[in-house]
């Protein structure tokens, strides 16, 4: 069995046998996929009590959890997380059963192949990026007010939200070792032109939503294409699907 869903945010209750009351007839075998900002490594200093609990908490479940990165990770925690492989492709391995899924790699489960490719840009930064020393001052009297929508670089803001070329080439290349046709596509953001049309004067272009365009453009085929960050639950097309805090099962 194959489920998908959306951003967690460090939150896993929606994984409770009461509220997901499918898990009691799965196994280890059984994944479930997150269509990123897990949220499960956030706290820049290390693992706090609070993550170690949870981590646990979900590695314990029955099933296995795999995830795409979101924009609100902690990406250079997630860095120095072991690299193993997984169905075919590369995986931080979080816990034994947790397992971030790395940008641009192509997995095989359960017969059908998916596409992965985390990454996002932030949506809550309209008053600005700040730097944690130089702007002590306007950071504190930010927090305070609460009126504000910002984030600090190093603390809950990193640059590797957004892909690398090394990271959008590696997706290339491993497209075109399968004809540029998967069964799914696993993503974090939307196409441009996706997201425009589902989420007008909201989604603003930026270099991975063009080169998700690019992917389209170039010919990549796919059944269906799984997203999140819009704290939303619909589709589009009949091939586009945003999801938000729903679990869907596709295998």
């Amino acid at each position: 069995m194959i489920y998908v869903e959306g951003d967690c945010h460090g939150d896993f209750r929606r994984f409770s046998t009461e509220n997901f009351p499918e898990q009691k007839e799965m196994t280890k075998r059984d994944v479930v996929i997150v269509t990123g900002d897990f949220g499960g490594i956030w706290d820049y200093r290390g693992e706090s009590s609070e993550e170690k609990y949870w981590l646990k908490w979900l590695n314990e479940k029955n099933f296995t959890t795999v995830f795409a990165d979101g924009n609100h990770e902690c990406f250079p925690r997630i860095s120095r997380f072991p690299v193993e492989n997984f169905k075919g492709g590369k995986v931080h391995e979080i816990r034994p059963s947790i397992l971030h899924m790395m940008r641009g790699e192509i997995y095989e489960l359960e017969g059908k192949t998916f596409f992965v490719f985390g990454g996002a840009s932030s949506h809550d930064v309209e008053d600005g990026i700040l730097d944690p020393v130089k702007d002590m001052g306007k950071i504190r009297r930010w927090r305070r007010s609460r009126d504000k929508r910002f984030r600090v670089e190093g603390v809950n803001w990193w640059p590797e939200e957004l892909p690398s070329e090394a990271e959008m080439e590696n997706g290339r290349q491993n497209l075109q070792k399968y004809g540029y046709q998967v069964d799914y596509v696993i993503t974090h953001e939307a196409p441009q032109s996706v997201a425009e049309a589902m989420f007008p004067g909201v989604a603003k272009p930026d270099i991975l939503t063009k080169y998700f365009d690019e992917l389209l453009q170039e010919g990549l085929k796919f059944d269906k294409w799984f997203f999140g960050h819009y704290h939303s639950n619909q589709q589009y097309q009949d091939k586009f699907v945003c999801l938000y805090d729903q679990i869907e099962r596709i295998v």
